[in-house]
């Protein structure tokens, strides 16, 4: 396990706000980039992942994100751009314009839909990861992707001296351990949920979606597993778990907004085709959990 992540311990996948007319509104996520810095805790931002909508959002609109975001919060916060698509000359171009923008390090996921072998997703992730100097987080999400990154293809893409994090939402802890034992990839929760067990086998910390919500106390969670006091972090996690699962009782990035919009930090919920507003059930269940849980 790494001692020091480079990219720290609590990370969010944020949202991209946009205005009732579905164009991107870079001021509000300047100031959701502020409220989950200085209020959620966060050592660093992912913008323009899967949660960010980015397969909706145009290559300017990235970069317009990257930049705002990073002259917001940079200063002492990292600032994560996905840059991954099923297309490796694609991804090559927004690595270099997130470079460009300012970004301080690349996620880049699985190529998806086309299912590659798995010869094909490390020479994929070697190319993204060679277009630029900045320090790369592999996505391995096989639920979504269609491929798992095995664990082969994971040691030796730990080889690579700029490959240096993975986003994990594989759902196998044994696989994940071995790896993190095997090789100095600094391994990040891809689901909140399984934060507390990931830790346990030597993960660094979360790219979350709930943390939107629960930052500071996902934060205080983890810190209290570092420090020891496992009964304390054990029940710091039951206490979150409701919200952890209950903002993928559908699409995660719907319930997000809902929730956000319940509390007064976005003022809409609007999202781009083909995704849509949770409907009033969904909004409002979502929120009785964020109320029950006081935050």
């Amino acid at each position: 396990m790494a001692s020091d992540p480079v990219f720290g311990r609590l990370i969010t996948a944020m949202v991209t706000p946009f205005r009732d007319d579905g164009t991107v509104d870079v001021a509000a996520a300047v100031r959701l980039a502020r409220y989950l810095v200085d209020v959620q805790r966060n050592d660093a931002l992912l913008i323009n992942g899967t949660t960010g909508e980015a397969p909706t959002t145009s290559d300017a609109e990235k970069a317009d994100l990257v930049a705002a975001v990073k002259r917001e919060v940079g200063t002492g916060t990292v600032v994560l751009a996905g840059v991954g698509t099923f297309d490796t000359r694609h991804s090559v171009e927004l690595a270099k314009q997130a470079e460009q923008a300012g970004a301080d390090g690349l996620l880049i996921v699985t190529p998806y839909y086309s299912l590659p072998p798995q010869s094909a997703i490390v020479a994929h992730f070697e190319t993204v990861a060679d277009a630029t100097p900045l320090p790369c987080i592999l996505y391995d999400i096989p639920h979504r992707a269609g491929r798992p990154i095995e664990t082969a293809s994971l040691l030796a893409l730990a080889k690579h001296p700029r490959i240096v994090a993975v986003k994990d939402a594989k759902k196998d802890l044994v696989a994940s351990a071995q790896v993190i034992a095997a090789t100095g990839l600094a391994y990040y929760a891809g689901d909140d949920a399984v934060t507390l067990p990931l830790l346990s086998v030597g993960g660094v910390g979360v790219v979350g979606t709930a943390t939107h919500f629960t930052g500071a106390r996902m934060r205080e969670m983890i810190d209290a597993f570092l420090a020891g006091r496992a009964e304390e972090a054990t029940a710091r996690n039951a206490a979150l778990l409701p919200v952890a699962t209950g903002v993928f009782a559908t699409q995660g990035c719907m319930l997000v907004k809902a929730g956000l919009k319940h509390q007064g930090i976005l003022d809409n919920d609007v999202l781009r085709a083909p995704l849509q507003p949770a409907s009033a059930a969904e909004a409002a269940t979502f929120a009785a959990l964020l109320d029950a849980a006081d935050l």
